[in-house]
């Protein structure tokens, strides 16, 4: 399994990213403002304590000033804890800094995933947004938790410990930095090594997310298949995958940081060397050779930590730069600025020469065109593929058309609100959604207008409240993800409920009867009648003996429309609905 789309190039820096990532930021510029106030007084303490090690010795020590000893003594430990107090406070300011953004980021992504058209997760695996939701936001709050912040402290130390370097003694300042283009040119190399490490683990999480989700989705067919063990070598190799580009990572580490303190020893020897010289020679004292050791190693780290807080830079680039595309994704839009809100509804649909593909090359629905009445029911049937689940998705708008239009009571739907058409329609799929949580939540689906009394009327109406009341804690009984703890047919009646519970004007059933026994179908077709007094009302039924006393009946083929009529009229064609007729009464009887 492949996801092509994580394969992105991955600056370490992107000026536009970089934007849209500190919008994130500005409400809590206060906070940041803070951090980095806290940071900048720990990064002058670290570079005074050195310098007092040096006053210290050579003019405290040298001259055998016990209270002037005990006085920078007292002032060393205030520093000390002067640094624990504000890196506390820095420690924890970006802590929170960063968990607040990355639930911002993970709040606007999950409430634009919301809005986005069906079409987007035609062709989107859950997995990935799964990867976008977790991993890259969190890589992106390490980013702001450990980088942003920070990196004002270590180039405020560098170029701070150059400054007092230089002017304590600028000849051995020079021979400590004789290293640092060694450094620098090790620090070029593992950015360039590890860059492409990190993108291999990003691309190989994505994947291994993708595929876990699809194999647990799809469990029963992998069990009852016997595909335990093919699947479990596919994710043994996907695994295995991410593995190796996790070793190459660590390996590149094993080498850089040891180099690296290979050469802040060699600096440190250099510096031993060369102002050992000097004190010999009575050009140099002792404090100033001490502090220049301890400055080396503070000079040293900041380095390390640039190079770290570059790989972290860079992977939150590439996270930014995949969760900015998720959220340009364009949301399903009300195609006018001032869609019009529903006036009170008839319930008329009219199909105007409608033409629908799912892409470029196939076209589902070809040059439709037909007229059902308020309050008819009217049925749609055709083979498998004949375009009439894609009918009713049109109707909600779960797509957009291509070519035509579809009217609601003489209003063309593209100019009403997405929201106020999907309330006047209550629909019941082939294969219904349950969420987990309770019958009651499922039914009503939280929504607070809904009544407890109106939930148990509809459940009667639909014969569930049967099945409901013989669980423990009836209504309130808890279902697993997807209702895995009831049967298919009391999920279809939950479903039933459901539709009931929100009162819609028009009602669709898209193979509502066809996952469920005999017993529960006919509980079923009672509560359909129930269901479609009163509403205009489109049926899709492979079953055809459920639809005999419809108003009309519609026969779809290869996306076409070819018969119209009743049951009666279309049996006197002896057309394409007379074919499929004597197909399912021979099979039957």
């Amino acid at each position: 399994m492949k996801t092509h789309e994580d394969e992105i190039s991955g600056k370490a820096y992107d000026s536009q990213l970089m934007k849209r990532l500190l919008k994130f930021l500005y409400p809590y510029k206060s906070k940041l403002v803070l951090a980095v106030f806290f940071l900048l007084i720990f990064a002058a303490c670290e570079l005074l304590g050195p310098y007092l090690i040096k006053v210290a010795i050579d003019r405290e020590i040298a001259t055998k000033n016990l209270k002037g000893l005990s006085i920078i003594t007292i002032f060393y430990f205030a520093i000390i804890g002067l640094q624990f107090v504000v890196n506390y406070l820095n420690q924890f300011l970006t802590q929170w800094l960063g968990q607040y953004v990355m639930y911002d980021i993970r709040t606007k992504i999950f409430s634009h995933v919301q809005k986005l058209p069906l079409s987007f997760f035609d062709k989107t695996p859950v997995g990935r947004l799964v990867t976008r939701l977790t991993n890259d936001v969190e890589t992106l709050n390490e980013m702001l938790s450990s980088g942003v912040v920070s990196i004002f402290g270590d180039l405020f130390v560098l170029l701070g410990i150059i400054i007092i370097m230089l002017h304590l003694n600028w000849q051995l300042a020079l021979v400590t930095f004789a290293i640092v283009p060694f450094i620098f040119y090790a620090s070029f190399l593992f950015r360039v090594k590890v860059r492409d490490s990190f993108r291999k683990i990003r691309l190989r999480i994505a994947r291994i997310n993708s595929f876990i989700q699809e194999n647990i989705s799809g469990m029963p067919i992998v069990q009852l298949f016997s595909r335990e063990q093919k699947n479990f070598y596919n994710f043994d190799q996907l695994n295995k995958s991410h593995l190796d580009a996790h070793l190459e990572t660590i390996r590149y580490f094993a080498i850089f940081f040891p180099t690296i303190e290979l050469l802040s020893s060699i600096a440190l020897a250099l510096i031993l060397w060369y102002g050992g010289l000097n004190i010999y020679n009575n050009t140099l004292t002792i404090g100033v050779v001490v502090a220049f050791i301890q400055y080396a190693q503070r000079f040293f780290q900041p380095i390390r930590d640039l190079s770290d807080k570059y790989n972290i830079m860079q992977s939150a680039m590439a996270s930014s730069e995949r969760i900015f595309q998720l959220i340009d994704s364009p949301e399903q839009q009300d195609t006018l600025q001032k869609a019009v809100h529903f006036p009170p509804l008839k319930g008329k649909i009219e199909f105007k020469n409608v033409t629908f593909s799912y892409n470029s090359e196939d076209t589902v629905l070809k040059d439709i065109s037909f007229t059902v009445s308020p309050g008819e029911k009217v049925a749609i049937v055709g083979a498998t593929g004949s375009g009439k689940t894609t009918l009713i998705n049109l109707i909600t708008r779960m797509y957009e058309l291509n070519e035509g239009s579809i009217l609601i009571d003489n209003t063309n739907i593209a100019k009403l609100k997405v929201h106020d058409l999907r309330k006047k329609v209550g629909l019941v799929q082939q294969d219904n959604f349950i969420f987990s949580g309770s019958i009651l939540d499922n039914i009503r689906l939280d929504e607070k207008n809904i009544s407890f009394e109106k939930v148990v009327s509809a459940a009667q109406n639909v014969n569930a409240h049967k099945f409901i009341t013989r669980l423990p804690d009836e209504y309130q009984f808890k279902l697993y993800e997807r209702g895995s703890n009831i049967s298919v047919g009391q999920k279809q009646l939950v479903s039933f409920a459901r539709a009931l519970s929100f009162d819609p004007e028009i009602l669709i059933l898209d193979e509502a009867t066809s996952s469920v026994d005999t017993e529960t179908e006919l509980l079923i077709r009672d509560a359909i009648s129930k269901l479609m007094t009163g509403r205009t009302s489109i049926i899709i039924a492979h079953r055809l003996s459920t639809i005999q006393n419809v108003d009309k009946i519609i026969v779809l083929h290869k996306g076409v429309i070819r018969e119209i009529g009743t049951h009666t009229e279309l049996l006197k064609k002896r057309g394409i609905y007379y074919r499929l007729y004597r197909l399912q009464f021979k099979n039957t009887g």
